[in-house]
């Protein structure tokens, strides 16, 4: 048993340690997707701010 362990090709660190291997999520948050997301988010939130300071007054407030 010890024989298949050994001939399996895992990466290993500069010291000889295995380095441990992570399950991708199989939903929720991943990476690249919050990346994009929290871009989007902050260019809505700046195009918000503009728009204020255009008119002078929030979206939802009439003056």
């Amino acid at each position: 048993m010890t024989d298949a362990i050994s001939k399996q090709k895992t990466q290993r660190t500069t010291l000889g340690t295995p380095v441990p291997q992570r399950a991708l999520p199989r939903w929720g948050f991943h990476g690249h997707n919050e990346l994009l997301h929290g871009r989007i988010a902050m260019l809505g939130f700046i195009a918000l701010v503009l728009v204020e300071w255009k008119f002078g007054h929030g979206i939802l407030i009439r003056p």
